[in-house]
């Protein structure tokens, strides 16, 4: 059955992607929201920083903590902080092998792979890890805050212009 003249033809609206939908229009509610381009760019560059911590289990905390204590979105930096997972996950073994090296423990931790760590986890448990591992994880997190330091700096400086055109475009 044809539509009357007088109902408009529906228009096509394009599927949005998940990127879109999850991450990108969630950060521009936030600049609408009031969150200063500023605000927002040192969120995500934090956010970021703490997703890539090579100590498991300590990103939702330690975001949330930063966050509140410098007054900044929670719920923007768990954002930011958790689509680093897949990247953490990446560098964990290869942050542990130089954490080692700088540790002095490169000959015990050189071949660590994820099927060794997983095989000594099941056969040993945790604490054969934690023993094993301790050093090699303290050097780690030294090499991590060292390199978040540029990290931070670079995203925090692209992304608040980045957002303050978005912000911007947005007014106009």
């Amino acid at each position: 059955m044809p539509l009357p003249e007088s109902y408009p033809e529906p228009h096509a609206v394009p599927a949005r992607s998940w990127f879109r939908r999850r991450v990108v229009d969630p950060l521009l509610d936030l600049l609408k929201a009031g969150l200063s381009p500023q605000q927002l760019a040192l969120t995500v560059g934090l956010g970021v920083a703490l997703g890539l911590i090579p100590a498991l289990g300590t990103t939702t905390l330690l975001s949330a903590a930063v966050a509140l204590r410098l007054r900044l979105n929670v719920a923007a930096m768990q954002l930011a902080a958790h689509l680093m997972s897949a990247f953490q996950l990446a560098l964990l073994i290869p942050l542990l092998r130089n954490g080692a090296i700088i540790m002095g423990q490169g000959d015990k931790v050189a071949n660590l792979t994820v099927a060794s760590l997983r095989q000594l986890i099941a056969h040993e448990g945790w604490g054969a890890v934690g023993k094993l591992l301790w050093r090699a994880e303290l050097g780690a997190l030294l090499i991590w805050a060292l390199a978040c330091v540029p990290l931070v700096l670079v995203l925090y400086f692209v992304l608040r212009a980045v957002f303050g055109r978005v912000l911007a475009r947005q007014r106009a």
